[in-house]
């Protein structure tokens, strides 16, 4: 994951305009307030990148935690959000010294792809301990093993057109082509997992989880997953 952090820490490319990245953030937070089920709810953002519309998250919730793997981001986050006292701005390491159940509502959007399986193990690890009993880990935007790089261009391309930033896009992606991003992907890679293999991922984690009807973000063919700590034997015999 270190050489993705590095990337998105520099000044990439991988917003076709200031309108796209706006949009895109904009949507993202949208999606995340739909999974909040309380005004008073904690929600823990994982490696949440810029995070622009934070703040409308944060008037949905008690608190919100921006989690930031990358230090220049980060700072930004601090800055950004510095007068918002329900945004509290973290590393990821942070999040190993939080208070154990304390976290009502966890998101991992577009997330997994940038992770080696083992480092994603860890990742579950930390937030299954963070989740509060009948918390939710909602992992957004997971990439499909027989879905490729088509999918993805025909999904900007149809969000650039409903939105206005088609020239944009299409300038983008012929930007991209040629950039740092392509070179990197091409050389360390991205994951991808079926839904019956994440399923069965986020249960060796001890994790319940099942498909949402809807991917986070603008891309249909990708997946979002909702999880939920998996009872213990005793507690599911009290259910029975």
């Amino acid at each position: 994951m270190d050489e993705w952090i590095d990337y998105y820490d520099s000044t990439h490319t991988i917003y076709a305009s200031k309108l796209h990245r706006e949009l895109h953030f904009q949507l993202i937070a949208k999606d995340i307030i739909g999974y909040i089920s309380s005004p008073d709810a904690v929600v823990l953002d994982y490696a949440c990148g810029e995070a622009l519309f934070a703040a409308k998250v944060a008037q949905a919730c008690g608190k919100l935690i921006l989690a930031e793997p990358a230090p220049g981001v980060r700072g930004r986050l601090i800055a950004r959000f510095a007068p918002n006292t329900k945004i509290r701005v973290r590393s990821l390491d942070d999040l190993r010294q939080m208070t154990e159940k304390s976290v009502d509502l966890a998101v991992m959007n577009s997330v997994a792809q940038y992770m080696t399986p083992t480092e994603l193990d860890a990742a579950f690890a930390v937030i299954k301990r963070l989740l509060k009993p009948g918390g939710r880990l909602v992992l957004g935007d997971v990439l499909r093993p027989e879905v490729g790089m088509g999918r993805d261009v025909v999904a900007l391309l149809r969000f650039a057109r409903k939105n206005g930033f088609l020239k944009d896009a299409l300038i983008g992606l012929l930007s991209t082509a040629l950039s740092d991003y392509r070179q990197l992907r091409t050389r360390v890679g991205l994951q991808r997992y079926g839904e019956s293999e994440m399923i069965a991922k986020l249960a060796a984690a001890g994790l319940t989880a099942s498909r949402a009807h809807f991917n986070i973000g603008h891309n249909p063919w990708r997946m979002t997953f909702v999880a939920r700590q998996a009872l213990s034997p005793a507690a599911a015999g009290q259910l029975k």
